[in-house]
């Protein structure tokens, strides 16, 4: 399994900007406890403060989507000003899973939206750093459903299945 992980603007400085906010680990502290977790899965982890290469870095997990089984994105800024990146996100085809070390509820106005969420498979915010370790978990759980779910349909029973985005009812599988 492998799981990339994104970060936007800013999160090169992780643990030496903002520590009020963003807490004292840098991300290579952070990826070094994630790793020791799962040494099974194999993360591929990027930062760029430019918007375009993370709209590359999320197509390109669509086109691995056989061996990517989700993409972990803390966007930074541009959770609240990219409609490009939303776009690129939308089209994934592997499950996103957006985090936020801070509530941006809590934040600033022009923080508390998110163009992201409603095209992201899951959102978590407001638990530090170790939100990156709950998006790996349910990127694993996620997983571990649809192998389920894929299996029970395969072997010829019926399920019900709604995908995470979907706000209605459930619809079966044949």
């Amino acid at each position: 399994m492998k799981i990339v992980i994104i970060n936007g603007p800013n999160l090169n400085l992780l643990g030496r900007r903002e520590v009020g906010i963003y807490g004292t680990k840098s991300m290579e502290q952070v990826l070094v406890e994630i790793q020791r977790m799962y040494p099974d899965i194999h993360f591929e982890y990027r930062q760029s403060n430019h918007e375009g290469d993370l709209i590359d870095w999320v197509q390109e997990a669509r086109g691995e989507r056989r061996e990517v089984k989700g993409v972990i994105l803390n966007a930074g800024g541009y959770t609240h000003t990219s409609v490009a990146l939303r776009d690129a996100v939308a089209c994934a085809e592997v499950p996103v899973v957006e985090v936020h070390i801070s509530d941006i509820t809590k934040r600033e106005e022009f923080r508390r939206i998110s163009l992201l969420t409603d095209v992201c498979a899951h959102t978590i915010m407001g638990h530090g750093t170790d939100g990156y370790k709950e998006a790996v978990e349910w990127i694993i759980q996620h997983n571990h459903d649809q192998e389920t779910i894929d299996t029970q349909h395969f072997n010829g029973a019926s399920t019900l299945w709604k995908h995470p985005n979907e706000h209605s009812t459930e619809q079966p599988i044949h």
